[in-house]
């Protein structure tokens, strides 16, 4: 199984690494600071450079759940490393940090609509939310609900649970469709102190205030039960 070094700290934007497997699927890392795909947030891109000075530019990074192993697609497919070359991986930061800042910007929409989450997306860009409910949303209040706590300087922790107590806490859970990963033994939580918490394994700041100025692009209703908000970054 991959370390995931970007669990412990969200900030870490390379690391030195031992190349594990490498087939036309990708490059598998003993650990990495490349976030996977998942949550809705996209994979991280970036590079990897070698001793001999020969770079390799990753488009995606995808997780494969039945092995653990986190696959660092390339972007030429004929691309092999022997296993046991040892590789510098760095991430593409200012895309990163941009997910990072989308990510939390939705935790907080999150504690303001009183739903379920049926589906969700994070981009570098946007970011948007599905919630399961009929009654219409307020584009322009929720906009400053968003901003008022984002410029709260509420903090960001991470803690992890058992699976049990999970179990025990069902009401932490806010996606409908998919849960929290389990098999390990233990749920990662994400808090942002005084505002939400919840199963999360995505990258985020450390304080809402990073999020910087946020707007409310669009509330869509997409089915009976279904409103669609869309964020941008207003900068």
């Amino acid at each position: 199984m991959t370390e995931k070094l970007f669990e412990a700290d969200n900030y870490l934007k390379s690391c030195e690494a031992t190349v594990y497997h490498s087939d036309e699927d990708g490059i598998v890392l003993d650990r990495t600071v490349f976030y996977p795909m998942g949550g809705g947030q996209q994979g991280d891109t970036g590079q990897f450079l070698t001793s001999e000075g020969n770079k390799i530019i990753i488009k995606d990074t995808r997780y494969h759940p039945e092995s653990g192993k986190i696959i660092h697609i390339p972007e030429e497919e004929t691309i092999r490393l022997a296993e046991g070359t040892i590789v510098t991986a760095e991430i593409d930061w200012a895309r990163r940090y941009a997910l990072m800042r989308m990510h939390s910007c939705l935790h907080l929409l999150c504690s303001l609509v009183p739903a379920g989450v049926t589906g969700g997306q994070i981009t570098a860009e946007r970011g948007r939310l599905d919630f399961d409910m009929q009654e219409p949303l307020d584009k322009q209040a929720l906009t400053a609900a968003l901003n008022r706590l984002i410029n709260a300087d509420h903090s960001r922790s991470i803690r992890w649970i058992t699976d049990e107590e999970l179990d025990q806490q069902p009401e932490l859970v806010r996606t409908l469709s998919v849960q929290p990963p389990r098999g390990t033994g233990r749920v990662r939580l994400v808090d942002f102190k005084d505002i939400d918490l919840q199963p999360c394994g995505g990258t985020h700041v450390a304080n809402t205030a990073e999020i910087g100025v946020v707007q409310v692009a669009k509330i869509e209703k997409k089915g009976k039960r279904n409103r669609r908000v869309s964020v941008v970054f207003a900068e």
